[in-house]
Parts: C-alpha cells; sequence; structure tokens
C-alpha cells in the first residue's frame, strides 16, 4: 500500500511517497516483539527526486516493503513535486530537512523508533551521515554511491565555470535549477568524513567500479573511516561495471539484494540479542 503524502517544513510543502510493508506475504523484517515495524527514509542526491533515474527508488521502496519494511521516500525542497527554491539552501536544508521527514516518521504509531533506517544516495547519502552525526533517532545507515566532498564533487559536475558564474551574478542555472552562492557555501562548509565517527549505528556502503560521477575510491574510505569507530559495524558492496544510479537489472538486482539481506541479517542479529539479553 502506498501514499503520496505532504509533509510541511518551514514555507514549505515536501512531497512523499510513504510505503506500508505487503499483507499476506512472508515478511521477515515485520513486526518484532513491539508490534511496530522498521522504516527506511530515503533521501536522493543533487537536483534529483523521489522517483530516481530509472525508477530506482520506487523500485527500491518497493522492493524494501515486500520484505517488512515501511518506506518513506521524499523530494527535498525546490525537487520533485516539492515547493522552494533548490539552490538557495545547500546543505544545511537538506540536513534541516531529512530531520523533518524523521519526525514524520516517528509521529506514525507502527514505526518502531529502534530501527529508523536512513538510506542515501550520492549528494543524499552525504546528507545522510551528517544528519545521522546530529541525530541519534537514526540507527542505522544504507549509503549508495555517497559523495564523500560536497563542495568539490558537485562542482565536477556542474563545471567550475558554473561555480563561477553563480558567484559573480548571484545565481547560475543548471538543468532549470537557479544555483546560488550560498549552495556552493554550505556545501564548502561540510565535510562527512569528519562527522563520520559521530555515528554509532550499522551502515552498509554500496558503490559501482563504473560510477562517473563519485570515484568507488571513496567506498573504501568511507569503511576505513568507519571501522574507527568504538562501536558500530561496517561492510561494503562494490558492483562490477555498475554506474552511478545503478542503471541496468543485472547492477539493480544486486544493489537492491545486497541491501535487502543486508538490512534483514542485522536486523536478526539485533533481534537475537535482545533476545538473549533479556
Amino acid at each position: 500500500m502506498e501514499h503520496q503524502i505532504t509533509i510541511p517544513f518551514d514555507t514549505l510543502e515536501l512531497a512523499a511517497t510513504l510505503h506500508y510493508p505487503e499483507a499476506g506475504r512472508d515478511r521477515p523484517a515485520a513486526s518484532g516483539h513491539s508490534g511496530k515495524h522498521p522504516i527506511i527514509i530515503i533521501a536522493h542526491g543533487f537536483v534529483g527526486t523521489r522517483i530516481g533515474v530509472d525508477r530506482l527508488f520506487v523500485n527500491a521502496a518497493r522492493e524494501f516493503s515486500k520484505n517488512g519494511y515501511m518506506v518513506l521516500r521524499f523530494d527535498y525542497g525546490g525537487c520533485g513535486e516539492s515547493t522552494g527554491e533548490y539552490g538557495c539552501g545547500g546543505m544545511d536544508a537538506m540536513i534541516d530537512q531529512t530531520r523533518r521527514i524523521v519526525d514524520y516518521a516517528l509521529d506514525i504509531d507502527c514505526v518502531d523508533p529502534q530501527r529508523v533506517i536512513l538510506l542515501g544516495h550520492s549528494l543524499g547519502g552525504a546528507a545522510a551521515i551528517l544528519t545521522a552525526a546530529r541525530d541519534r533517532r537514526v540507527k542505522t545507515l544504507v549509503l549508495w554511491a555517497p559523495v564523500a566532498y560536497p563542495f568539490s564533487d558537485i562542482v565536477g559536475i556542474t563545471g567550475k565555470k558554473l561555480y563561477e558564474d553563480a558567484v559573480q551574478y548571484g545565481s547560475a542555472d543548471y538543468l532549470g535549477y537557479k544555483l546560488e552562492p550560498v549552495f556552493f557555501e554550505s556545501l564548502a562548509k561540510h565535510q562527512p568524513f569528519e562527522q563520520v565517527r559521530k555515528f554509532g549505528g550499522d551502515v552498509l556502503l554500496v558503490h559501482g567500479t563504473g560510477d562517473e560521477v563519485i570515484p568507488v575510491d571513496y567506498c573504501f574510505l568511507y569503511q576505513k573511516l568507519f571501522w574507527l569507530r568504538s562501536q558500530g559495524i561496517c561492510d561494503k558492496e562494490v558492483i562490477f561495471q555498475a554506474n552511478h544510479t545503478f542503471t541496468g537489472d543485472t547492477a539493480r538486482k544486486q544493489l537492491l539484494g545486497t541491501t535487502v539481506q543486508w538490512l534483514l541479517t542485522i536486523d536478526k542479529q539485533k533481534r537475537e540479542w535482545n533476545d538473549w539479553t533479556i
């Protein structure tokens, strides 16, 4: 079951889709002792939407719901069907909006507050890390091809000249999005690598060797930093020849299969540990 919803945030209306676990199925991640369900919040990337390239996030959400997860995917302000101007906020706005989505998710009666999973792709991956570092309500991170250096990575996508034009003229157009200097300034002041140690939950990293936008090397660097923490595990999956949006049936199946299996395994281990400690 899917519902199209609107979540208010300041002066914005954030468009979102809420997926409930499919009824009448064998759902491995179904409600535990609390009778409540885990929820996966999906954060899209730079000038993206909650649909995703080739319907990546639609397909992901439906696969997760088949396995007993609630899913909440949303459009950042100025993207997709949400109101606002994307290019006048930057990373600060993405973090604040993501935390608002967590607020909404935890107000749903059937959501287990101990099983809040934040899944971020590309720039949404950086936003997910920065959000989780500030918000202890996020218990698990799933990072698909995450950005590591927001400013340089995004300028690498837009081109240096567009950034220079934005600074010189007050804004610059990128695919119909008006990017202002404050957008780039916000990217420059946030370094996800420096915030990794502040998140104590479990992490899954997935990246493709054929990623033409964000280097696959970031996956290995992130894992090393996550390993240095005193708590929480970090696993990674590198998908051969997969591009930045995991295009194609083979890459997509491996991405979703790996993610679902990892989440179910982590969930089972935590349940068994809780049963043992009771």
